[in-house]
């Protein structure tokens, strides 16, 4: 092994796999980041079937468990070629995300890799509900890699909108890009909604001492993030800008060049009980890159 471990926290991981095109970015990114940091690496696949389901098409269950056997095994032998070893596992049953939330819980993952759906949703905002619940319930962070792209570490995004959930996200970035030299760009964002027309007989002065006060928090939050990356060395520039904020990191990734963006799971909005807050839901949907969503311990 001679190169240097790109991210920390990579000692155990779990590849979920649905046997679809949309895995095939997460399996060839779980192989290359296990076969750079020496990591043990499982590869997993979930059969959704139900007792009812089994018996009343057996031999259709059989032969998607003969299927998934066979896929898990293509894995491993891909694996195999590029010198790292697999433990391969299936479950079946429903909610296929409660399966592997349990699995990265007892095997004590460090780190989730998955796919994600393709676009063709776009308009609903559907990226899978596995995917999406799978986030919200893992134990560990979990990385989102797109069936086209690449994950790398020269140019990093990481959005900060000052929740204890975007703090984990910020330090993880901080280090990934201390770790690997990358040129780091911080955004925080003044959501639009914050500009929009309110009832004239009230609104004006209300409406501007709003966005005022959330201007001066997020250019707090960002110039945080900022002084804590100069601190390790980081080569970083941060921005603050007003718009819808799934969006704005989008285009923020698209202009740098972004290889990875780095989030929290839930915002400041964002209640504890949700599967996932939706601006990281929609900044995963929409990402030609992936997404890493830190998990704090």
């Amino acid at each position: 092994m001679t190169d240097i471990c790109p991210i920390l926290n990579t000692e155990r991981l779990l590849l979920a796999t649905d046997g679809s095109e949309f895995s095939e970015g997460a399996i060839r990114e779980a192989i290359g980041l296990a076969k750079r940091c020496g990591s043990k690496l499982s590869a997993m696949m979930v059969i959704e079937s139900n007792p009812e389901y089994a018996g009343i098409a057996p031999q259709l269950v059989e032969k998607i468990e003969r299927a998934a056997r066979e896929h898990l095994e293509t894995v491993k032998a891909r694996a195999k070629l590029e010198g790292v070893s697999i433990d391969s596992i299936i479950r079946e049953g429903e909610d296929s995300y409660n399966y592997i939330a349990e699995e990265a819980t007892k095997s004590k993952s460090t780190m989730l890799i998955m796919g994600r759906r393709g676009r063709k949703g776009l308009k609903r905002l559907v990226m899978g509900s596995t995917t999406a619940r799978v986030i919200g319930h893992s134990p560990c962070s979990v990385l989102v890699v797109p069936r086209a792209a690449q994950v790398g570490f020269k140019s990093l995004v990481i959005a900060t909108d000052g929740s204890k959930h975007s703090a984990v996200a910020a330090s993880e970035a901080i280090g990934i890009a201390k770790r690997n030299k990358s040129k780091l760009t911080v955004v925080s964002v003044v959501p639009s909604e914050l500009m929009s027309q309110a009832d004239i007989d009230f609104a004006m002065n209300l409406r501007e001492n709003l966005a005022e006060k959330e201007m001066s928090e997020a250019e707090k939050y960002a110039k945080a993030v900022k002084e804590a990356a100069k601190n390790e060395g980081v080569e970083v520039q941060a921005f603050v800008v007003s718009g819808k904020p799934a969006d704005v990191i989008i285009e923020t990734a698209k202009e740098k060049n972004a290889d990875l963006i780095v989030l929290g799971s839930h915002g400041r909005t964002g209640l504890e009980k949700l599967l996932m807050g939706s601006v990281a839901e929609r900044v995963i949907v929409l990402s030609s890159c992936a997404v890493l969503v830190a998990k704090g311990k």
